[in-house]
């Protein structure tokens, strides 16, 4: 027959302590020494204890689970997990993460009330549709957003400074002596995307450069819409001598037809980025960039989540992290051909 599954208060008489001290214990709570807290969980293990975490939640208790809500195929969630993890396991909480197939559809009903059931509160990365986490945020489920959709999330929110760090993408390229200046869009149903094209426009008018409609590429962060945009932009007469794209990702594909055209970078065409995903160093030439702090941004998302589940208030309803230039290989200033 198969052993039954023990109890915490089985658990507790061999460890010869309390039900509260042993439940403290195996939870990662405060009130117990290191020591002690390391022999109770090593008992629980060897004798197969599991943590009922629905009990738990059903029962007004803490889980010390936070839920995580991502599209795990890019490159920049992925950091961004990578960040949020390390600071909940510093918290002493476990991560539950459900990847997304596709940001425009709501997750299973069935993923949703497990949330419901098990976490302690839930982060959403780059939400697109949202009104999921509306039904979490009823259930008394605190949530944080990772940029958001709307012009204002109704969450507390995390997201780095898109529109500082585009002015500072074009205004790089104007200092160099590049005045045909294009730009590929993200997705803008995303703030940051919005923040990063109206920070495009402000800036070549600030710096009086003619700012052609034409010159303005629709993309949506993939690689293959930088891939279509650049082909798009390389069709113009005359031709942009630089490229401001909204990621990263679709400045790879900008650069992929850049040189299916036979054309150089940066030669013929700088190219900047935004993000500064682990590949972009190692790309030949290697991209400048627009730096965003993935990694802190997932971290301070847990942060905030960690007050909100202790029934603090949001610090701020929405935490804006600094951007950096990172000048590598792919811009250089324009050569007295194109420049002409």
């Amino acid at each position: 027959m198969k052993k039954p599954v023990p109890t915490l208060a089985e658990v507790a008489k061999v460890a010869g302590v309390s039900q509260m001290t042993a439940s403290r214990a195996i939870n990662n709570r405060s009130g117990v020494s290191k020591e002690k807290r390391e022999d109770i969980q090593r008992i629980a293990d060897e004798m197969g204890y599991v943590v009922n975490r629905a009990a738990q939640r059903l029962s007004g208790g803490r889980t010390r689970v936070i839920g995580v809500m991502a599209q795990l195929h890019t490159t920049f969630t992925a950091e961004l997990v990578l960040g949020a993890g390390g600071a909940a396991r510093a918290a002493g909480y476990e991560m539950l993460v459900y990847s997304l197939p596709d940001n425009d559809r709501r997750p299973p009903g069935s993923v949703v009330d497990l949330l419901r059931q098990i976490a302690d509160g839930v982060i959403a990365l780059l939400p697109y549709e949202s009104d999921y986490l509306e039904t979490l945020s009823a259930a008394h489920l605190p949530v944080i957003t990772v940029d958001y959709r709307g012009e204002e999330s109704p969450f507390p929110s995390v997201a780095s400074d898109s529109y500082e760090g585009g002015r500072t993408a074009v205004r790089h390229l104007a200092e160099l002596g590049h005045r045909r200046i294009a730009h590929i869009t993200g997705n803008e149903r995303l703030a940051s995307a919005r923040d990063r094209r109206r920070a495009y426009l402000d800036t070549m008018a600030q710096l009086g450069l003619a700012i052609d409609p034409a010159q303005i590429a629709t993309g949506d962060f993939s690689q293959r819409s930088g891939f279509e945009a650049a082909n798009r932009l390389l069709a113009l007469n005359p031709r942009p001598t630089a490229i401001f794209a909204a990621n990263d990702i679709s400045a790879l594909g900008a650069i992929s037809a850049i040189r299916d055209a036979g054309l150089r970078v940066p030669e013929d065409l700088s190219v900047v980025g935004f993000d500064d995903i682990p590949v972009a160093a190692q790309l030949h030439p290697p991209l400048t960039t627009i730096r965003q702090p993935m990694q802190q941004m997932g971290r301070s998302a847990v942060n905030m989540l960690l007050a909100l589940i202790v029934g603090l208030e949001a610090p701020s309803p929405r935490i804006t992290l600094p951007t950096q230039l990172i000048v590598r290989g792919s811009t250089v200033p324009p050569t007295a051909r194109l420049r002409s």
